[in-house]
């Protein structure tokens, strides 16, 4: 369950950062920048930080 919010979450904020880049500032896209970084170190690292948070709020696998 963890990890398809955690996809979900992740999707939702690059297409949301390719449509603010679109339509209002081009340094939106800074923000799929940072999703798609957070998601390669987290291949690497097995470190999610939205992993940990729903962790804290009770959401088991």
């Amino acid at each position: 369950m963890k990890q398809r919010i955690i996809f979900f979450v992740a999707g939702l904020l690059v297409l949301t950062g390719v449509t603010l880049t679109h339509y209002f500032n081009p340094n939106w896209i800074w923000l799929s920048v940072f999703v798609g970084g957070n998601m390669l170190q987290s291949s690497f690292t097995k470190f999610c930080p939205l992993e940990k948070i729903l962790g804290a709020v009770g959401l088991k696998n």
